[in-house]
């Protein structure tokens, strides 16, 4: 899935907790978009597997969430929205397609790395490839609805990741022909840089 619709997603367990407890509303909303986008920082370093701890993730958020509920603060429910959407994330990559350059050629069996279980989990593509249109749909069903409960900054952050989306729809399809143009025109000693899935 789209990394904005991973945030979107961070969003949503934010609006849950600030339905909750609204004062925390704001701390949720940032732990919760961050969470959702932080383990995309991996995108040109092992992408699906260096910042993508499903199992890792999941078990780090018992803690947090229990900390978070025994003593309520700006830190831990922080940290409790951030690993809850980190453990979304990367849970959810397996949902999707694959890592390969056109994922909606359903080549790859990599889905998302388990570090637990030491292998690559496969795509289940229920959402095809990121930048399928059911990934706009997913984004929208769940950013729009998540918006609602906060005001007009978290909305307009809201709004521009569509915006995103669906201009990163639009394009998808285009991109591994970009891709393949610019990797052909990256220097020598450069290339050895260029992630491997990203050459054609």
């Amino acid at each position: 899935m789209m990394a904005t619709t991973h945030a979107l997603v961070g969003l949503a367990v934010a609006a849950v907790v600030s339905l909750v407890a609204p004062e925390f509303g704001l701390i949720a909303a940032t732990a919760g978009l961050a969470g959702g986008v932080f383990p995309d920082l991996d995108l040109y370093a092992g992408h699906r597997r260096t910042l993508h701890f499903p199992v890792y993730y999941a078990v780090a958020t018992v803690p947090a969430v229990a900390a978070a509920l025994l003593a309520p603060g700006t830190w831990t429910v922080g940290a409790a929205v951030f690993l809850v959407a980190a453990a979304l994330h990367a849970g959810s990559d397996a949902l999707g397609g694959g890592l390969e350059l056109k994922p909606w050629e359903a080549t790859s069996n990599r889905g998302v790395y388990s570090h637990f279980h030491g292998r690559w989990v496969p795509p289940r593509r229920l959402v095809r490839y990121d930048g399928a249109p059911e990934d706009l749909v997913v984004a929208v069903l769940i950013g729009v609805p998540s918006a609602q409960a906060f005001g007009p900054p978290i909305q307009r952050v809201v709004g521009a990741a569509l915006l995103v989306s669906a201009g990163y729809v639009g394009v998808r399809k285009r991109l591994p022909a970009l891709s393949s143009w610019l990797s052909q025109r990256v220097p020598e000693s450069l290339r050895r840089h260029v992630p491997e899935r990203f050459v054609p």
